[in-house]
């Protein structure tokens, strides 16, 4: 006999951060806690920054408007850390950008 188990999105109750990690109190009654530096624009930001969000949804995930990131209990759960932007690829494509431009848009 089959039986079919709901499983429910996992939610955020409480967050708190520090100057080291981001811990969420989910509803079910786990704790999950990572590294701040898995979110290189929140260890990058002013504590206010960091202290300025919001609850997505039901509490699926956490929005900071001032620095434009998200992060989901689902990713806190199982996710990989955000990546920095290369900056050395973004200079390596903007004379390429530039000459597509002349091209496209000529003065």
């Amino acid at each position: 006999m089959n039986t079919a188990v709901e499983i429910d999105e996992p939610c955020i109750n409480n967050l708190t951060i520090t100057e080291d990690t981001i811990t969420a109190q989910l509803v079910d009654g786990r704790v999950i806690s990572v590294p701040l530096v898995w979110s290189w624009r929140l260890s990058e930001a002013t504590p206010e920054q960091r202290n300025h969000y919001e609850m997505i949804g039901n509490g699926q995930g956490v929005h900071w408007p001032d620095i434009d990131e998200d992060i989901s209990a689902n990713g806190m759960l199982y996710g990989i850390p955000a990546r920095r932007p290369c900056s050395s690829t973004n200079r390596s494509l903007a004379p390429k950008r530039d000459m597509i431009e002349k091209e496209l848009c000529p003065a």
